[in-house]
Formats: structure tokens, sequence, C-alpha cells
């Protein structure tokens, strides 16, 4: 329609991205959260506290995130409890950001020399006390590097969002599209912003991961 110019469209889907921002932050940081809590469950080497976290972490990394989105908006309305887009949105991002983070953790940490945890544990030093003071500051300087790049796919997660109504930036583009009837104006915009999020979290990954590469 002609009633929206360029400028309008694009306030419109800015406005949008406020909420992708906010809702990739808020899944990021509870993920991250989560993620850490899984972490010293998952490297615990005890039998019945690996397992449940490691079929915790197959079920959320080998199903789709748009799957978790239908399970948390519909599935529990099955047991009489209303759940917002908003608040479906924030727990399916949050458990599939955990599960992606715990692995990718647990990797840096099972990169430290064996050498490591022996050295400690002749100090007498419990798991946590091993995993606080020295196994954790060594697996953060590997682990920031593609933490800041796993951030990239949760920003793009929020896309899927919108299947379940939550207005963030793919929903007002759809939006926007229905009542303009500009697809390729309205699609490039929200391509162009989405670009404008990721791509300083990618370029910051990469230049993250040579300076600690150097200094290592």
């Amino acid at each position: 329609m002609d009633d929206f110019t360029f400028w309008d469209i694009l306030s419109n889907l800015l406005d949008a991205t406020v909420w992708t921002i906010v809702l990739s932050l808020i899944a990021f940081v509870s993920g991250g959260v989560v993620g850490l809590i899984l972490l010293f469950l998952r490297t615990s080497q005890v039998p019945w506290l690996e397992m449940p976290t490691k079929l915790y972490i197959e079920f959320f990394q080998g199903t789709p995130l748009l799957m978790q989105l239908f399970l948390f908006f519909f599935g529990v309305a099955l047991f009489g409890i209303e759940v917002s887009p908003w608040l479906a949105a924030w727990l399916a991002l949050t458990f599939w950001t955990s599960a992606f983070l715990t692995e990718i953790w647990r990797g840096c940490v099972e990169s430290i020399p064996k050498g490591q945890w022996e050295a400690s544990s002749s100090l007498a030093m419990s798991y946590i006390e091993q995993m606080r003071y020295v196994i954790l500051p060594q697996a953060v300087r590997i682990a920031v590097a593609p933490t800041v790049g796993f951030s990239v796919q949760v920003v793009k997660g929020t896309a899927l969002a919108s299947i379940i109504g939550f207005v963030e930036l793919t929903k007002a583009g759809t939006m926007l599209n229905n009542v303009t009837f500009k697809p390729f104006l309205v699609y490039s915009l929200v391509a162009a912003i989405y670009f404008c999020l990721c791509f300083p979290l990618s370029w910051y990954a990469k230049r993250l991961e040579g300076r600690l590469n150097v200094a290592r």
C-alpha cells in the first residue's frame, strides 16, 4: 500500500529488532546458566548424573528448534497451563542454547591436559574445587571464541519464534509484507538487519580465536 513509506517500514522493523535482541540476550544468558550447571553434571564422571544430562543434550540437539517451540507453546497447554508466545520462546531457546553450550564447553574442558586434573587431585581438591580453581580458568580462554560464535545461531534462532506468534523481526517482516505487498523491499530490509546483528558477532569470534591462539 502507498500509505507505508520506506521509512515507515524500516522504523517498524527496527522496533521489532529490539525484541529480537532482547530475546537473544535473555535466551543466551539463561541458556548459559543452565549450560554451566549441565557442564558440571556432564563431566562429573558419576553415571546417574551423566546419563540424564546426556539424554537432555541429545534431545535438544537432535530435534528441530521449531518442534521444541511447538512443544512449549502447544504441548504445555494440554495440561491446562496457558503459555504466552514470549514465555514459550524464552524456554525453548534457553533449553536449546544450553544443550549446545554444554557440549561446546565440555570440549573445552576436556582439552585441558590430564596432568592438570592429576595435579589438582594430588592437592586433595574436590571435583568442584578442581573445576573452579584449575580447569575452568584455563578452559574459559578456549571457550570464549566458540561461545561468541554460537551467539549468532541464537540470534538467527529467534526467527522461528514468529511461528508461535511472537512478534520479533521476522514476524514483523511478514506482517508488513501482508500490508504493503512489497516482499522484496521488506525481506531485503529484514535480511540486512539480521546481517547487521550477526556479522559483528561472527567477526569478533574469529578475531578472538586468532588472538587467543597467538596468546597460547
